[in-house]
């Protein structure tokens, strides 16, 4: 495994130089063959288990803990940083570079007062999250391993430790930037800048304003993320600019979750009292983030901070704009109708009324609907309430289908390979999470496979694809710090 390190050459206060703390018993729970076959790792299975859990220090690498700020729930903090998290270093393909990180491997200088480990349950938790994201087609972090740790941390109560070994194109975040705009360190903003141009947008560099095209670069890349979250009903939880990543990936997993019931209003996250990033605040939340983006770069912008007012103001609004419109074009998609037609989304946004009184499955009901259209049959519909509404919706519905001359065949074909079987659900990963704090990953290792197919319906994995049962429901899901 040949690592380099580019942080390295920024200035020290990017980063602190800081090697990953040993565990006394480390054991492999699982290692993704896949990932590292693309990335071409080459690891004997001891080589896996010593890396990646932090005792020794692969060759070629420098391990750093990357340094920034960000705005929790709307309220800035000054210092955060990576304070459970070492990044080894990094590993080129075809494809470009890309960071390999070690979370829950020990204190660093931005640990504030925390231990720097992690409970293996938020190890367990990401690793499916990260995975079934790459599967469904979702821009994302990675996970490579899981490894348990033989310790345990202290929670509310004593866990068993874990760490995670993350990939993702790099770490850098709105809260990056913030770090050194909020302490008018504007040269390092700039140093920042031109690196996240280099390592991701370098075909900036022949633009005439690189830093507007940053900016612009970054909103494209964040409202494909965030419609193509709302497209499958993924909520993030905590989508604070210090998780709002440059790159456009999805990342830190903490207190995530997909919608069972159909809500624009649910929220996870125990710690989003008020409802912030609340499911369908998610649009508006990435703009916010973008702003704060924007105040970072505003003045390499333009020198007249009236012009760089007005041309990162034009950005913030095209992505507004932009992300409603990708988001009931992928909405309409999913339902196989054309979604630049005002009709068609008139048509999809009762549909979603429809789920909304109904409480309806989200995942189950998208996936089912094409199913009228060959069978001719509303079973799954006949437990909703309004029939009448219902019924006189599916007839509009299949007109407005007609009316695109599409192939009806061809046409639930393609939705299947659209509206997923399976998901990652609450219960389901908390049923893993107790078999493995007792020692059993063989959930884990079943429900990795049944995600990396999540179009395909399989008999055997039946069980996946159910909706919980009111005793089942997890409601409340935490960060695991």
């Amino acid at each position: 495994m040949k690592l380099s390190n580019s942080y390295i050459g920024l200035p020290e206060e990017f980063y602190q130089l800081v090697d990953p703390s040993p565990v006394k018993d480390p054991s492999l729970i699982i290692y993704n063959q896949d990932l590292a076959a693309s990335l071409k790792i080459n690891l004997e299975k001891e080589e896996v288990l010593k890396y990646f859990s932090g005792n020794e220090v692969p060759n070629g690498s420098v391990p750093i803990a990357l340094n920034y700020a960000g705005h929790q729930f709307g309220n800035f903090v000054h210092q955060l940083g990576d304070g459970r998290a070492v990044l080894l270093g990094e590993i080129s393909n075809k494809s470009g570079s890309y960071d390999v990180q070690l979370k829950g491997s020990g204190q660093t200088m931005f640990s504030r007062q925390g231990d720097g480990r992690s409970a293996l349950g938020p190890v367990i938790r990401e690793y499916i999250l990260s995975e079934a994201m790459h599967h469904l087609g979702i821009p994302t972090s990675r996970a490579l391993a899981a490894v348990a740790t033989g310790e345990h941390v202290a929670r509310e109560v004593f866990e068993p430790g874990g760490i995670l070994t993350r990939v993702a194109s790099s770490h850098l975040r709105v809260g990056t930037f913030e770090y050194f705009a909020s302490r008018q360190q504007w040269q390092d903003v700039k140093l920042l800048a031109d690196f996240a141009i280099q390592k991701h947008y370098p075909e900036i560099r022949e633009s005439n304003n690189h830093y507007l095209e940053l900016l612009k670069s970054v909103a494209k890349k964040q409202s494909i993320l965030v419609s193509k979250w709302m497209s499958v009903g993924f909520i993030h939880g905590v989508m604070n600019t210090d998780n709002f990543t440059i790159s456009g990936e999805t990342i830190d997993y903490g207190p995530c979750a997909f919608l069972d019931e159909y809500h624009p209003g649910k929220v996870f996250s125990s710690i989003d009292q008020n409802g912030r990033y609340a499911f369908g605040n998610q649009p508006s939340i990435a703009s916010w983030n973008l702003a704060s983006l924007a105040g970072c770069l505003i003045a390499f912008i333009d020198k007249d901070s009236d012009k760089a007012n007005e041309l990162a103001t034009e950005v913030l609004d095209n992505f507004s704009v932009d992300t409603n419109q990708r988001i009931l074009d992928l909405m309409c998609t999913k339902i196989g109708i054309d979604g630049s037609n005002k009709s068609n989304q008139s048509l999809l946004r009762r549909f979603l009324k429809i789920m909304l009184d109904n409480e309806s499955d989200y995942t189950i009901t998208f996936r089912t609907l094409p199913k009228v259209l060959l069978e001719d049959s509303n079973e799954f519909f006949e437990q909703f309430h309004n029939k009448k509404e219902l019924h006189l919706w599916l007839e509009e519905w299949k007109a407005a289908i007609n009316a695109e001359n599409n192939d009806i065949n061809t046409l639930v074909g393609n939705l299947d390979q659209i509206n997923p079987v399976y998901v990652p659900r609450n219960h389901q990963i908390q049923d893993v999470i107790d078999q493995a704090y007792n020692n059993d990953f063989s959930k884990m290792l079943e429900m990795v496979e049944v995600i990396k197919n999540p179009f395909n319906d399989k008999e055997e994995y039946f069980s996946y694809k159910e909706a919980p049962s009111d005793d089942q429901k997890v409601q409340r899901t935490f960060c695991g710090t």
